[in-house]
């Protein structure tokens, strides 16, 4: 009876820790989220959005950058004319997260659409974002994109 009695504990506990996230897929869900948000930002075309995406000491070496953007200003510059691209959007593909106390790392793919006399043109890619939770909000610090080959 008394084994019955921690079989039956045993499988209540499993189920329960099995049923509810853990603190880590809790979090990979957020960095997955604030990866979107990052996305819709970028879709937006909107400079200041996208820059709000970056904590104020992150470094960007951007797709078609030729150096590294090490401050906000050098930030600000590489994405000041997005307006200018009406039509450019991202689209997110293969994600894999990893996360290390208030940082995370999401290493992957995208795809860089815009419209080109009137045909689409991918531009397909290849990335690492960095976030650090500052303030209870995941925000990048280090940012790689570079074209897929």
């Amino acid at each position: 009876m008394r084994r019955l009695f921690f079989v039956m504990l045993l499988l209540l506990v499993l189920s329960a820790c099995t049923s509810l996230p853990t603190d880590g897929q809790a979090t990979r869900d957020q960095i997955m989220l604030a990866t979107k948000e990052w996305q819709a930002a970028y879709d937006s075309r909107d400079p200041k959005r996208i820059i709000s995406m970056y904590d104020e000491e992150a470094v960007l070496w951007g797709t078609t950058a030729k150096t590294i953007a090490p401050t906000p200003t050098a930030i600000w510059e590489y994405f000041k004319d997005a307006a200018s691209r009406p039509n450019a959007r991202v689209v997110i593909g293969e994600q894999h997260i990893r996360v290390f106390g208030e940082t995370a790392f999401n290493s992957g793919y995208y795809t860089f659409m815009d419209v080109r006399d009137g045909q689409a043109v991918p531009r397909p890619a290849r990335f690492t974002f960095v976030f650090h939770k500052k303030a209870s909000k995941w925000l990048v610090v280090a940012h790689h994109s570079s074209a897929s080959p």
